[in-house]
């Protein structure tokens, strides 16, 4: 609504993880809950590890869990930032441009 990106969304964990393979995205939103086996710390763990997406897509974790060792873990797991709920979508949109700054 604020920005001209092109969205896909995964029902799960896994379908994320096949659907980055197919599409090569720039980047990734991953909620640190999500449906099926893996959680979004594992997806995020996987992406990195992937060869052909191991370094492509940068990654922004979300969750309710604010904790400083939940921060740790979300960018311990290879996330290049995390965003605390709730966040506003102008705060999100910040957030991926200062991604785009760092590249």
């Amino acid at each position: 609504e604020f920005e001209d990106y092109d969205i896909s969304e995964a029902p799960h964990a896994e379908a994320a993880l096949e659907m980055a393979r197919q599409t090569q995205p720039d980047l990734v939103l991953l909620d640190v809950m999500m449906p099926g086996a893996l959680n979004g710390l594992d997806v995020c763990r996987r992406l990195r590890a992937q060869a052909g997406t191991g370094n492509a897509p940068r990654i922004i974790m979300l969750s309710a869990r604010g904790q400083a060792s939940d921060r740790e873990a979300g960018l311990q797991a290879g996330a290049d930032t995390y965003l605390v709920k709730p966040f506003s979508p102008l705060q999100l949109i910040s957030c991926i441009a200062d991604l785009w700054a760092q590249a």
